[in-house]
């Protein structure tokens, strides 16, 4: 089996930051990319806060987050440079199959043979994006849940071609990282988001019809189901023009049971995407 010892995340963002975080806290070098150096720096930033948290609950020696930061995790807005070297590439862009096919192709044509070519998405189909490339059988799906150093499960999606190697190669690293697995299907939402995008799309409605405020709807989650974060909260930190692209790729493909709240489409319209910006439903 491939031995995987360097990473290349693409996307410094929410998701990007934070598996890049894991897996150079399990030892891989990692390479996070993206298009500009403030997006960089943003993910750098929120790296060093997250294991900053994590010194203060004893979880993280403190000088493991200079060696995570400054030595395990190399910087670039370069993506030949990015994924020259790279055993697996893990794509976290925003959700856009025009925008991953254009990634991927690049890929295919600037990674080594031997590399794995995965992506974060949620919603979107392996096979559609592994199109794109010459080496399907080396695509697959890997979605990471929210917030990546916390949460344990990740979701494997094969797609039509991706071999049996390369699954195994893909569990092998996710367990390296201290996480499990449940494999899904492809097709739209896989497992996951068919089921996570509808709740966090029916909290906006419950906004929307005045039901409860946000805070109680986030303590209804926490006090009642147990979830780390509510689905308020949780929407601002993964960005709400993201979800909004998520759930209307899935009311495309499934129909109206995943119609877009309009309290998102108006959070949107306002450039209220959530922590990034400063405001989403709460203001940071």
């Amino acid at each position: 089996m491939l031995e995987i010892k360097k990473v290349a995340v693409l996307g410094a963002g929410t998701m990007g930051n934070g598996i890049a975080q894991v897996y150079a806290q399990a030892g891989f070098q990692v390479t996070m990319m993206d298009v500009d150096e403030g997006s960089l720096q943003r993910g750098f930033d929120i790296i060093k806060k997250s294991l900053g948290l994590m010194v203060k609950k004893g979880k993280v020696r403190d000088n493991e987050v200079s060696e995570v930061v400054t030595v395990r995790i190399k910087g670039t807005t370069n993506m030949k440079e990015a994924v020259r070297d790279a055993d697996l590439v893990i794509e976290a862009v925003p959700e856009e199959l025009t925008l991953k096919q254009s990634i991927f192709k690049q890929l295919d044509q600037m990674c080594p043979l031997h590399t794995i070519l995965a992506t974060n998405t949620s919603t979107i189909s392996i096979t559609a994006i592994a199109s794109a490339t010459k080496r399907p059988g080396q695509v697959i799906g890997l979605h990471f849940a929210a917030p990546v150093p916390l949460m344990k499960g990740v979701e494997i999606v094969r797609g039509l071609d991706t071999s049996e190697q390369t699954l195994e190669a893909a569990k092998k690293m996710v367990y390296a990282v201290g996480k499990e697995v449940y494999v899904g299907k492809d097709g739209p939402g896989f497992v996951g988001n068919r089921l996570f995008t509808m709740y966090l799309n029916e909290a906006f409605n419950l906004l929307w019809e005045e039901v409860a405020t946000p805070e109680d709807i986030d303590k209804m989650a926490t006090l009642a189901l147990g979830h780390p974060m509510g689905p308020i909260a949780l929407s601002d930190m993964i960005g709400l023009d993201q979800l909004l692209k998520g759930v209307e790729y899935l009311h495309q493909e499934l129909g109206e049971k995943y119609r877009p709240s309009p309290m998102l489409k108006k959070l949107v319209a306002g450039g209220y995407y959530g922590r990034k910006t400063g405001r989403g439903v709460y203001k940071y």
